[in-house]
Formats: C-alpha cells, structure tokens, sequence
C-alpha cells in the first residue's frame, strides 16, 4: 500500500529488504536477520547514491537497516501511537529528536532524548467538505445522526459483525456509513440485499474510502472504529466522539492509544470480545443523550494539533540545516 501511495504522489520509491525478528517462529528467525543485514546494505547504497540531509523515520523493521546505516546522518523519529513499538524504541537509540502525539509518549523515552510535542499529521484534503456537501456526496439526510463505521483498509471482522447482526436494530435510529474493508466485503453486500428495503436506505456500505474519508468524518456525529495511531489525529481534527474496540493482537498499542481518549472523555472503550453483546446499547445511550455525546465533541476537538505536518517539517528543517552547519 505504502509504494502505491508514494508512486500516486509522484514521489520514487525504492524498497529496502527486511523482516521482522521480535514474535516470529525460530524456524523464520535466520533467515530474517539475512534479510535485515542484506537491508544494511542496501541502505548504504541508497545513501550514497541519495546523499540525504536529514531522515525521517515513522517506525517498523524497515527502518532498522537504514537508521544502523545512516548513524552519521540528522534523524527523525515520529511515534504515531502513544507507547511506541519494539523497532521505534531501538531507533530510539540513533534518533536526534523524537516527534510525539501528545505529552503522555514522554514517559517512554529516556529523559536525555530531545522529545517534541508535533501532534499527528493528517490529510490535508481531509477538511474540504462542509457537512451539508458531505452529507450530499454521501446521500445521507438530516433526519437521523450519522454513525461512521470503519476498520482499516482490510476491515475489521469484529466490527463488520457486530453491525450486520444488529442492523435492523441500528437504523431506526441513526444512518450508518459502513467501510468494511476487502476482507468482509462479499459477505456484507449479501446482508445488505436482505436488509427491510424500507430501512435500506439509511445503510451506505463501501469496501473503502479514500478521497471521500473526508466527508464521512465531515457528515458523522459518532464513530465506531479500531483505535489504531491514525484516530489520534483524526477524530480529534473532526471533534468525533468515538467508540473504539482496540485491536487485541497487535500488543497494547491500540488499548493505550484509546485508553488516552477514554481517560479525556472523549471516547468510549469495548473490548473486541464483547462489541457483539454491547455495541447496540452503547449506540442507542449516546444517540439518546445528545448533551453527553457533545461534551465528548468537546473534549475529543481540545486535543487536536491541526499544525501537526508543519511542526515535523520545522523539526526536519532544523536539522537539516545543522548538518549543513557542521
């Protein structure tokens, strides 16, 4: 996905070999060392052939042939997520700064590092609709709140599940905007074409959105997602309160990343075993109290750093220019 964004922005791009050496079998491990020291490599001719002035790197193995490489070179390490991952925590050792969400990452990083509050970055494109032109790109009314269902671009089966199974009892009393991602696409469009045609209406299914991700965060008044590092940045730019069910295979990344917006009562937590029993209760309280679900669009819109992408390019710069100096 990362080489078709990059190449769609007119950017080159040009892989590094690597895998991953932390939970894999003893079976895989040797063989991915090879790859990280063939990745080494690999990073030493780039940087040869790029001569770059500073590097910016957001996390995962990739990045630990070329932050070893590069140790001469300025870097930058963004930590999208409020604990960072195993690979940022050994960048962590070569980085000249470290760009955080927000205050509680500190704790996480050793006190001589130089850690700087960015904020996330997000889409730019992001922000262009008003909720009436979302509404229409969307064929939503302004008869019921709008919630905005979504998983990543794989989709999140838990999630998807939950919904379809509850779906007759969802809409009489909110429009759901539903990216279900590839993985379970065939199997909700078959839920759709079964769904009471005088309520059908109100359910708007997609196996993804790209360009239009922001009218859905435009036209939403809740939304039930996973808490990856993205609705760090996201949720809050759009003020959107939020029911998370944090991912429970992917460490405790998402659990921190909601428990942060839980513990600013700005979200709501469920847990990926439960999402099935609780989900329509949940919505149906926070659709009924409309002055709960506004102190949360309070709450969730005060953690917003909307400069976020400037600040890390101010960072970037900064360091730039003191390579130049040296």
């Amino acid at each position: 996905m990362e080489e078709t964004l990059v190449k769609q922005a007119g950017l080159e791009f040009t892989a590094i070999p690597a895998a991953g050496i932390h939970g894999v079998s003893l079976k895989s491990l040797p063989g991915n060392i090879l790859k990280l020291c063939a990745g080494f490599f690999a990073s030493r001719r780039i940087l040869r052939q790029f001569r770059p002035d500073v590097l910016f790197f957001t996390g995962g193995y990739t990045a630990v042939p070329m932050a070893l490489a590069a140790i001469r070179y300025p870097q930058l390490l963004f930590v999208p997520d409020i604990e960072p991952g195993l690979a940022l925590k050994a960048l962590t050792k070569f980085a000249d700064a470290i760009a955080v969400v927000c205050d509680e990452s500190r704790k996480y990083f050793p006190k001589k590092k130089r850690v700087v509050i960015s904020g996330y970055p997000t889409r730019k494109d992001l922000q262009n609709w008003s909720r009436d032109e979302a509404k229409k790109k969307l064929e939503l009314t302004s008869v019921k709140p709008v919630l905005f269902v979504f998983g990543g671009s794989k989709g999140a089966r838990s999630i998807n599940r939950a919904i379809t199974a509850n779906i007759e009892q969802l809409l009489p009393i909110c429009q759901i905007v539903h990216v279900t991602g590839e993985l379970d696409w065939e199997e909700i469009q078959q839920v759709y074409a079964s769904i009471n045609p005088m309520i059908a209406s109100d359910y708007h299914i997609t196996p993804y959105l790209h360009e239009e991700m922001g009218a859905a965060f435009s036209s939403a008044d809740l939304v039930l997602s996973r808490a990856g590092a993205s609705t760090l940045g996201e949720l809050p730019l759009f003020g959107l309160p939020a029911i998370l069910v944090p991912y429970p295979y992917a460490w405790r990344y998402q659990k921190v990343n909601a428990e942060y917006l839980v513990a600013h009562d700005a979200a709501i937590m469920l847990q990926d075993e439960e999402i099935g029993n609780r989900i329509v209760s949940v919505i149906m309280e926070l659709m009924a109290n409309r002055e709960k679900l506004t102190l949360m669009k309070k709450n969730m819109r005060s953690l917003a750093m909307p400069e976020a992408a400037r600040n890390i390019a101010i960072l970037l710069e900064e360091l730039s220019v003191r390579k130049q100096t040296k």
